[in-house]
């Protein structure tokens, strides 16, 4: 039997990509192995958004380089693979494989090359009518799985190249969507995140014209499903009524990551993000004022050309008026076929590192205190697994909030029984910046 090993870079979607790949290998006869020592064929599916990630694929291809004399067959997926295109064969001679997102459901087609010995085969292609149907996908978990129901992006930011790696925006038909929902809910799913690089620019290419709000709210309807999430979304697309849907639906996790990126609207035209501070506050404003205790995420750049400390500072101000449940902290790092290569007034080093530690140190104490609150409540959890050296049950609350709780009457996993995909009502004792810690409820 051929055997394969696969380690993946990056977000839920490259995660989800690498399901599909996962599910094809195994349909023709592969076996999937934990090490690369003992795979035939090894791949690395790839993320391009930062430089480091980038550069962290090229060093594991240059400590396996020995290797591919010994039978061994290297293949670059995704991102990368997408950017790159033919020149990481030059950059990785041992390479044999290059083959973006959208060219997964040619991978039968491409791995027949393969093994007929050819050296040099590529899945480049940006073909929007071949992306979203993969026939073969090995779900990773037995209780929560990914739908991608939108690829690419229109919105060229100055900073990110998804438009130059995953194409235009191109959405999944309701059908389509709704079909694998109700799919996955018969085999036992009950909690599904929707995926898109901007997954609230979602609209029905079909004749029933959904939009995104209509869409989670019949995703959430589906027979069997109890947590419907997604991620991520774009705040010049993000509406009222996807708020409206999360109040009235309770399968709809009251959570929303929300990228503002800065907290500038000088730097937020720089980066050409569609929108001002004031839009973005709107946005923030439905959610505090939803009946729902909805969690807001974010992601914020740091360092971007030009960002001036009054700018950083109007970042600052924005955290603390937003309060966010959680924060991803990004230094600006340049990146190719981008618009911002070409600004001026780039950041040193070392003032990205402290304008990031200064934001890493007050989200901390806003987590811890945001956090707080929930001491004595009680909580649902959907249980995702069971950690030895400390004697709790790991769980995850609507709001995407860790929650580790003692169980009584079943302190630890023995003879087959577990928890793990059940839920449970946890009461809350403790509260840390990252996490929270319970009980199980009577």
């Amino acid at each position: 039997m051929k055997t394969f090993y696969i380690e993946t870079f990056g977000c839920q979607m490259n995660a989800h990509d690498s399901e599909k790949v996962v599910g094809t290998l195994l349909e023709r006869g592969y076996s999937q192995v934990d090490e690369p020592a003992g795979a035939e064929l090894i791949l690395y599916n790839t993320c391009s958004i930062r430089d480091k990630a980038e550069q962290k694929v090229f060093n594991r291809l240059q400590s396996f380089k020995k290797e591919a004399g010994k039978g061994k067959i290297f293949g670059v997926l995704g991102c990368v693979a997408q950017q790159e295109g033919e020149k990481i064969f030059e950059r990785a001679p041992h390479v044999s494989l290059v083959a973006g997102s959208a060219s997964y459901t040619r991978l039968p087609e491409l791995l027949v090359q393969l093994e007929s010995g050819n050296r040099r085969v590529t899945g480049l292609s940006l073909d929007t009518n071949e992306t979203f149907d993969t026939p073969y996908t090995r779900r990773d978990n037995p209780h929560r799985a990914y739908i991608t129901i939108i690829e690419g992006c229109d919105k060229a930011c100055a900073y990110c190249v998804v438009p130059f790696t995953r194409g235009p925006e191109r959405s999944r038909t309701r059908e389509s969507v709704l079909r694998e929902a109700e799919s996955l809910a018969e085999l036992g799913y009950s909690e599904i995140q929707l995926l898109g690089q901007n997954v609230n620019s979602y609209r029905d290419p079909s004749d029933a014209g959904f939009d995104f709000a209509k869409l989670l709210s019949a995703v959430g309807n589906v027979p069997g499903m109890r947590r419907v999430r997604f991620t991520t979304s774009h705040p010049r697309d993000f509406v009222k009524e996807i708020i409206d849907a999360i109040d009235e639906q309770p399968e709809l996790c009251n959570h929303v990551h929300l990228p503002v990126q800065s907290g500038s609207t000088a730097v937020l035209e720089r980066m050409q993000r569609q929108y001002t501070r004031d839009d973005y506050m709107r946005r923030i404003e439905w959610m505090k004022k939803a009946n729902r205790d909805i969690a807001i995420t974010t992601d914020i750049i740091v360092g971007f050309p030009g960002e001036t400390e009054k700018d950083f500072e109007e970042t600052v101000r924005l955290i603390e008026e937003v309060e966010y449940d959680a924060m991803f902290i990004f230094k600006y790092s340049k990146r190719p076929n981008t618009p911002a290569l070409a600004y001026q007034d780039h950041i040193p080093e070392e003032e990205k590192t402290r304008r990031f530690l200064i934001l890493q140190e007050r989200q901390r104490a806003i987590q811890l205190r945001r956090n707080a609150k929930y001491v004595g409540t009680t909580e649902e959890v959907h249980i995702e697994g069971y950690n030895l050296a400390t004697g709790q049950w790991i769980g995850r609350t609507s709001q995407n909030k860790t929650l580790n709780f003692t169980d009584p009457e079943l302190p630890a996993p023995k003879d087959g029984e577990t928890l793990v995909g059940r839920y449970a009502q946890v009461l809350v004792t403790r509260a840390g910046p990252n996490s929270l810690a319970g009980e199980r409820a009577a």
